[in-house]
């Protein structure tokens, strides 16, 4: 334990927030400590988790994507219409559909970043735009409702009667969630690609010059989080049983704070899967309990806020470089 405390200072300490912020809310709430309560968090929390493994992906290479909410709800849009012209499809088609046309998105960020040498946050917010001002004006706005009978049914892995007579029940999004936390863990720690996308984000110029290929990197990262948008949307519309195009705005600063939180570092080069896990986690359990302490709802936002602000505050600090180096040493030297 001490040795993973001391190999990874970001985890432990969420770790240790975690628990506290249970252990509170566990006696702040009789509804907080429950199995209900906790495979409602896993489930609510599944989409969000989809999302952050593509932007860890592309925090750890250096960019920022703010447009994968809007590029998910394209993707619903599409697959509907792709859906129905093909007779309906399945789970297999509608996963590799969905991946693709998202991927397909972030190529687009990807090759605008690359060609015209744009910052990436320039790009995802212009796309963000063109994207969701083109589906509003493509659907005029309209709900769609009559999706394939298999992309809304509810299929359960897990369910479990209480003694009270609610029923605890982990859905579809959760094998999904984890199957996505598990190909971001291979990518990122056990391919080269993986060391590439560390060696790009933490020093662009260094990593070119030893032969890491900027435009391969740009594109496996926007093209992940593409499919990791498209994934995601595909899953929204099986829990909502609905597609709606503008359902999944403002979602991205929820999923930024989370991931910003758990240790990647808006610069590049650093971040982790378990970081991000968790730091998807604490903000949904903190959402869910200002919930059931009844709570306004407008609240949550300035507290994500204010994550976002501390998280960045915290990432661009070096506690131990600060502690060495006090502002009288200055003084000093000058002597």
């Amino acid at each position: 334990m001490a040795r993973f405390f001391r190999a990874s200072p970001t985890e432990s300490r969420l770790l240790l927030v975690l628990i506290a912020i249970c252990v509170f809310l566990s006696f702040a709430s009789d509804s907080f400590f429950t199995l209900v309560n906790f495979t409602s968090l896993l489930n609510n929390s599944a989409i969000n988790l989809i999302w952050a493994m593509g932007l860890l992906v592309v925090l750890i290479a250096g960019g920022i994507d703010i447009s994968f909410a809007v590029a998910a709800s394209v993707v619903q849009y599409v697959c509907v219409y792709a859906f129905d012209a093909i007779g309906g499809g399945n789970w297999a088609i509608g996963v590799v559909l969905a991946a693709g046309l998202g991927m397909g998105l972030g190529f687009i960020n990807a090759t605008l970043i690359h060609v015209f040498r744009i910052i990436s946050i320039v790009v995802t917010i212009a796309t963000f735009n063109a994207f969701f001002g083109l589906l509003m004006f493509l659907s005029s706005g309209r709900f769609l409702y009559n999706l394939p009978d298999w992309w809304t049914r509810r299929i359960l892995i897990f369910e479990y009667q209480t003694a009270d007579g609610t029923w605890a029940e982990l859905t579809l999004p959760v094998a999904v969630m984890f199957a996505a936390v598990l190909a971001t863990w291979v990518l990122i720690n056990r391919t080269t690609v993986g060391r590439q996308l560390y060696a790009f984000g933490d020093n662009p110029e260094g990593a070119r010059r030893v032969g890491v290929n900027v435009a391969a990197m740009q594109f496996i990262a926007f093209g992940w989080m593409g499919a990791m948008a498209g994934i995601g949307g595909l899953m929204q519309a099986n829990i909502v049983q609905e597609v709606v195009p503008n359902a999944l705005i403002g979602r991205e600063l929820d999923v930024l704070a989370a991931v910003v939180l758990g240790g990647a570092r808006l610069g590049g080069g650093r971040g982790s899967v378990l970081g991000c896990f968790l730091g998807v986690l604490l903000v949904a359990i903190t959402q869910n309990g200002l919930n059931l302490l009844g709570v306004s709802p407008f609240a949550f936002k300035m507290v994500v806020g204010g994550i976002i602000l501390v998280a960045i505050s915290m990432s661009n600090l070096d506690f131990g470089t600060r502690a060495r180096h006090r502002p009288g040493d200055d003084r000093e030297e000058t002597a």
